[in-house]
């Protein structure tokens, strides 16, 4: 069995998966319905579902190229951003220092690349390190002994990539279907239509 730390690590990962799974779902149930209304020789249904898919995958791969594309991008924004949080951290109930508490006790890390980072922040000068930067439970201090010092921004990226396969084959197995179902309305609506001409 898992590690709680490691169960932590991967529950991000799911649920956005379960997200996906409950989005592809609801439009598979509603294509299906369209497939129902082709049963009465609907060609024009079948040619709709069919363009419906296929921009659906357009849709996917369009995004996946972006996301490959702009990955380096997308990996220093996070860094930048991450940073500015920890320059404007409060406990206020502030979303975005509630974040970084989620991130910091989730991963158990401390800071952007390390716990040095928050020295530089107002926080730090008036109260220490945070709660969430602590291996076990304590009050915010200055006392580097009992907190996590690999910084948070090296356990977001290893923890993203190392989920890439799962989500990657996820991703293909979903698109192989979705090209099944083009290329399959695509033959169906042949067959009705040339049916059709010999009725004729």
């Amino acid at each position: 069995m898992a590690s709680p730390s490691r169960r932590l690590q991967t529950k991000p990962v799911i649920t956005c998966l379960k997200s996906v799974l409950l989005i592809y779902t609801l439009i598979f149930w509603i294509t299906g319905v369209i497939l129902l209304a082709t049963c009465r020789t609907s060609t024009w249904m079948l040619k709709l579902y069919a363009m419906f898919l296929t921009l659906i995958f357009l849709v996917e791969l369009v995004a996946a190229i972006v996301g490959f594309v702009f990955r380096h991008e997308i990996k220093s924004n996070f860094k930048i951003n991450y940073e500015k949080v920890l320059k404007h951290y409060n406990t206020t109930g502030d979303y975005r220092s509630d974040a970084v508490d989620k991130i910091q006790s989730t991963l158990h890390c401390c800071g952007v690349t390390s716990y040095t980072d928050w020295q530089d922040t107002n926080y730090y000068s008036d109260q220490g390190f945070p709660k969430s930067c602590c291996k076990i439970e304590c009050s915010p201090s200055k006392d580097t002994n009992n907190i996590n010092k690999e910084g948070c921004f090296i356990r977001v990226i290893a923890s993203i990539e190392s989920q890439m396969g799962v989500i990657a084959g996820f991703s293909f197995g979903v698109a192989c279907f979705q090209l099944i179902g083009i290329f399959l309305a695509y033959c169906l609506s042949r067959a009705i239509t040339n049916n059709q001409y010999e009725i004729v």
